[in-house]
């Protein structure tokens, strides 16, 4: 073992009782660390009805018709792995580590593994995870997917991803966790480091569809170079017990660009601390927060934070909430901070209901009054993100028009 490695685990060590900064704490002995293998999948079309239903609301297209190349991971098993494009790489992290040194240059250097006790276990007891790489210059159409689903009750899934896109490169991400109808309770642990060199484009797409007793803890930063832009969707519709999470986009290349848009449904019962943070390192970046969360009895937290650390930079952050009844909670902390003063910085939160006006216009045309609810709720989660491609926006939008908003 080389001496950085055993640094790293020797902080990770330190850190295995720290708990995180923010958000319900969660004990990890609950939890099982051993899964029995799975055998590998050839097609996934030919797996079970309700995992094929449970991966497709999660974004995943079984038939990967439509997808530039695959990897599912079952528990702590990678099934099914396909390539299509010879630029755009896919690995088992594991495999990825050992067939190219140079990933242990990006191992933990986005992500401090000390940050808390998940990032520990993370690096202590690593289960599976994927990497992806576009080659420079490389573009596809389609889109990467990845699939990390839990299958067996009571387990602990510890990932950790990489995700490079070299000088030029626009690569395309969707990432879909899920966990199997039978699953009652489960923690699942995610790392994400992710490197948006010179000029490339990373779209990261990531759909959850968890459980309703399904603890949920990922840690991601994305470090992004000069002229390169970062853009983040994140789609949460379905019960869970907890999520808490963070991500940091690190803008240290003149004119680099982040955009984050989420939105979420907080059932009964959930506990969702979701938020994203953009740290404006470097001259002339830009930078833009848009979320969209809907208590239906949960509670929501929508975090934000636009950090100026340069001049001349330009950010935004918008945070909306709407409450659908009485009994959930949302609240909105929008936060901008700067020492400069030729910066351009702007945020606007707002939390309501819906207008009554606007379904009695509605139901006065022989609607229903859930299904004019439901209709003003999607209108509502609509996000027209800028420089998504047109395939992830219709993939977005399929997901929220199908999800079921009959129960809110």
């Amino acid at each position: 073992m080389s001496r950085v490695t055993e640094d790293i685990k020797e902080k990770a060590r330190r850190a295995l009782e720290k708990p995180a900064s923010i958000g319900p704490d969660v004990d990890l002995r609950r939890y099982r660390d051993e899964a029995g293998e799975h055998p590998p999948v050839e097609d996934l079309s030919k797996l079970p009805e309700p995992q094929r239903q449970r991966m497709t609301k999660a974004g995943i297209d079984v038939t990967e018709r439509q997808r530039a190349g695959s990897l599912i991971v079952m528990d702590h098993s990678v099934v099914h792995r396909r390539q299509n494009i010879q630029d755009l790489e896919i690995l088992d992290i594991k495999q990825a580590l050992q067939s190219y040194p140079d990933v242990r240059d990006f191992w933990w250097k986005a992500v401090p593994v000390d940050a808390d006790k998940f990032t520990a276990t993370a690096e202590l007891d690593l289960d599976t995870g994927y990497f992806i790489r576009a080659r420079a210059g490389a573009r596809s159409t389609f889109p990467l997917q990845a699939c990390l689903f839990i299958g067996q009750d009571g387990l602990a899934q510890k990932v950790h991803n990489l995700i490079i896109a070299e000088e030029g490169a626009e690569l395309h991400i969707i990432t879909g966790c899920a966990v199997d109808l039978n699953v009652r309770t489960a923690l699942h642990v995610g790392i994400t480091e992710i490197y948006v060199k010179k000029g490339a484009t990373v779209t990261f797409t990531m759909i959850h569809n968890w459980g309703e007793n399904v603890e949920v803890r990922p840690r991601t930063s994305i470090m992004v170079e000069e002229g390169g832009t970062f853009i983040s969707n994140y789609v949460l519709m379905e019960p869970v017990q907890s999520i808490q999470t963070y991500p940091t986009a690190y803008l240290v290349g003149k004119g680099a660009v982040a955009r984050f848009s989420s939105v979420i449904v907080g059932l009964p019962g959930s506990h969702i601390d979701v938020g994203s943070r953009v740290v404006l390192q470097a001259p002339e970046t830009r930078a833009e927060i848009i979320s969209r969360s809907i208590s239906a009895g949960g509670h929501i937290i929508a975090r934000g934070h636009l950090l100026g650390e340069a001049p001349r930079v330009k950010a935004h952050l918008e945070c909306r909430g709407l409450m659908l009844r009485d009994d959930g909670i949302i609240s909105a902390i929008p936060e901008l901070s700067t020492r400069f003063a030729d910066v351009d910085m702007s945020h606007e939160a707002a939390v309501g209901r819906i207008a009554q006006e606007e379904i009695e216009y509605l139901m006065a045309r022989g609607i229903s009054k859930e299904d004019a609810v439901a209709i003003i709720v999607r209108g509502f989660l609509n996000v027209k993100i800028e420089g998504l491609p047109a395939e992830l926006q219709a993939d977005l939008e399929r997901v929220i028009q199908t999800a079921d908003l009959s129960g809110l």
